[in-house]
């Protein structure tokens, strides 16, 4: 039998916990209450001091000998459309002409609405007309069903042929001036 050290409780020999006032009691391969905190400690320090060696180790491995590298960076604004054969020019006849999709080309273009093809392509071409008529270059209308990148089954009236992202994302503006759901598509043959 032993006493507890806080209220005096009787105890059984090996019984690690007071039975009156719930204290952790010394016992054979247990530590006393406050040791008990001092063995996780202990570990956890260790542990730090091992991690801390190996942090400093890698960071003495990796670097030095090779110097600072050079960062370079690019700076720059949106591309311009390329000058093509395909835009009409100013004075011409068939300006207001409905433009097709080079055939077998892959691309970028603002697409200015997608219509389901249930409704006709006369609608299609209405709305692409009207987009030409304000001023848009290279308006057409595509069938989505025949290029891989776009969902089957729509009309999708277009503005511009660009040849890049950057060209085609140049030329959102002016497209949501006409429509506020302009936005760029990849067309992938």
């Amino acid at each position: 039998m032993s006493i507890c050290p806080r209220c005096a409780a009787p105890a059984a020999l090996g019984q690690e916990y007071c039975l009156e006032c719930g204290l952790r009691l010394a016992g054979p391969g247990l530590l006393a209450t406050r040791g008990s905190a001092s063995g996780w400690v202990l570990r956890a320090a260790a542990t730090g001091a091992l991690a801390l060696v190996g942090a400093a180790a890698a960071v003495a491995a990796s670097g030095g000998s090779r110097g600072d590298p050079e960062m370079i960076t690019a700076t720059g604004g949106f591309a311009t459309a390329p000058a093509s054969s395909t835009l009409p020019s100013p004075g011409d006849t068939a300006s207001s002409a409905i433009s097709e999709w080079p055939q077998g080309e892959d691309g970028w273009t603002v697409a200015l609405a997608s219509l389901p093809q249930s409704g006709g392509r006369r609608v299609a071409v209405a709305q692409a007309r009207k987009a030409r008529a304000r001023g848009l270059p290279q308006v057409g209308v595509l069938d989505s069903s025949r290029y891989a990148s776009l969902h089957p089954g729509y009309w999708i009236v277009f503005s511009g042929i660009y040849s890049s992202e950057a060209e085609a994302t140049s030329a959102i503006e002016a497209a949501r001036a006409f429509t506020r759901t302009a936005a760029v598509r990849r067309i992938v043959s």
